[in-house]
């Protein structure tokens, strides 16, 4: 399903952390949302996902304002996989992973067939169900950003954000969790702070500098050298390697501006 964010601004208090963002996310499509550490990447994801109300805009998903639905409804269509994500101790994997149910039960709702079904699906898809009956808790990083992951299968999301995916990971586990998103086909923005992962593993980039899209497109339509240098203040290029893989080449000085 298509996600378009349409001249989104985010302010707290005073100070204006989004200005006039726009970004559309294609169907299946996985595009990194890239920029500096405080240029506004999280707020942009905790304002598609109903975390943080825009103070204008909007943001649609299917056509359809995400802020006009309700809580329930809209955690039905988006699943957000967050650093350091809270979860109730002593749950083994396979109880985290059906917490991805409760969006599509009711209070007193007991776990159907096909919610079992539906569980069994999103551990076995992420390479989990042998830790089903693990105590989450005992997981190294990988394995635990894994089940997180299979819990927002669970719900059967249109929309996947994830915010620092692979922060903490060791890089086996990085390449491991980024491939894994690739094969699931629901149309993803995920924040990531390395350049080298996000080149080679998204579909399109999106570049936030100071609260603003600065370039969106192919990686090496938007992660240009005058990006690099400017947003980023690196000496540095993309560039399609003789294997079909784009990678970040940096130069001898590698900082920008520095003689």
């Amino acid at each position: 399903m298509k996600l378009q964010v349409q001249r989104v601004c985010v302010s707290i208090g005073s100070t204006p952390i989004l200005r006039d963002v726009d970004l559309d996310v294609a169907p299946g499509e996985v595009v990194g949302l890239i920029g500096p550490n405080g240029s506004g990447k999280s707020t942009l994801l905790r304002t598609i996902y109903r975390s943080v109300r825009p103070s204008s805009g909007h943001v649609l998903l299917g056509g359809e304002d995400v802020w006009s639905l309700s809580a329930r409804a809209a955690a039905r269509r988006t699943a957000a996989v967050l650093q350091n994500s809270p979860t109730p101790p002593g749950l083994t994997v396979r109880e985290v992973v059906a917490l991805g149910r409760t969006p599509h039960k009711g209070v007193f709702d007991r776990e159907s067939a096909e919610d079992h079904d539906i569980v069994e699906d999103a551990l076995t898809r992420t390479g989990v169900l042998g830790h089903a009956d693990r105590i989450y808790g005992s997981l190294s990083g990988g394995e635990k950003q894994r089940v997180l992951l299979a819990r927002a299968l669970a719900q059967q999301p249109q929309l996947l954000v994830l915010d620092e995916p692979t922060n903490h990971l060791d890089i086996r586990a990085r390449f491991e969790l980024l491939e894994l998103v690739h094969t699931l086909g629901v149309t993803t923005l995920a924040v990531l702070h390395d350049l080298d992962l996000a080149v080679r593993s998204c579909d399109r980039l999106a570049v936030l500098d100071r609260g603003k899209v600065v370039a969106t497109g192919p990686v090496l339509d938007s992660l240009t050298p005058q990006v690099l240098s400017g947003v980023f203040g690196v000496t540095a290029e993309t560039e399609r390697h003789d294997d079909g893989v784009v990678r970040v080449t940096y130069g001898a000085r590698p900082l920008a501006g520095v003689g």
